[in-house]
């Protein structure tokens, strides 16, 4: 036989290598920037219990007695409402944040095109036909020579 086949075969030692390294990854990941953040949901419940605190904290002398109450129950009412909706439907919140980071992207790809567009000169635009002294191009604030504006 050969030395090849007088050893024992794993047929998952790649798998579990990867394994280790990726867990090794996440653990060194961890250390350098803290645990990670949790889902939509959760995060949404950490930040209604860090306003209620806040809120709660806060011994202004121009409130009174009563005032101070009437927060604190309508803080514990907002609780009540927020906790059933997060528990129903936690998947929700990871799709409305997922959402709302592919709005972000849009925008953001948005204005850097028209940011480029606009710090760009006319002569780096790359279309020769345009000028940088062209009356008619929109960036000089002018509205071309003789051209009427009907403000009605």
């Amino acid at each position: 036989m050969s030395e090849a086949t007088d050893r024992p075969v794993d047929d998952d030692a790649w798998a579990k290598a990867c394994a280790e390294d990726l867990e090794a990854e996440k653990a060194r990941r961890r250390a350098q920037h803290g645990p990670p953040p949790g889902s939509a949901a959760e995060e949404l419940r950490k930040l209604v219990d860090a306003v209620a605190d806040k809120v709660a904290a806060l011994q202004s002398p121009l409130f009174g007695v009563a005032a101070q109450g009437a927060v604190q129950q309508v803080i514990k009412q907002a609780k009540s409402v927020v906790e059933p909706v997060i528990e129903r439907n936690p998947d929700v919140f990871d799709h409305i944040a997922a959402a709302g980071s592919e709005l972000l992207a849009a925008y953001r790809s948005a204005v850097e095109s028209q940011e480029r567009r606009w710090t760009q000169g006319a002569s780096d635009s790359g279309d020769p036909s345009k000028k940088a002294d062209d009356p008619t191009d929109p960036r000089d604030g002018g509205t071309g020579a003789g051209e009427h504006i009907d403000l009605d």
